[in-house]
């Protein structure tokens, strides 16, 4: 289910919200329509997970050390 961030342009009062399509959004304190959609950090904090204890630490068939075709 998609939940979006939001911060209200009048009070500046920040929110998540549940959005279904064709849903019109307001602030829940002010109930102005006047937001604008947050840049979300959940799907952005990137980066590989480091390898588990005892498994080799690189990939000899490629030069990126780490790769999905390495088993």
């Amino acid at each position: 289910m998609p939940i979006f961030e939001y911060a209200c342009n009048d009070c500046g009062e920040e929110f998540e919200k549940l959005v279904f399509a064709g849903t019109t959004v307001q602030c829940p304190k002010c109930s102005a329509g006047n937001i604008r959609k947050k840049m979300s950090t959940f799907g952005m904090s990137g980066g590989e997970k480091p390898p588990a204890a005892g498994s080799s630490s690189g990939c000899s068939s490629c030069s990126g050390g780490s790769c999905s075709t390495c088993k």
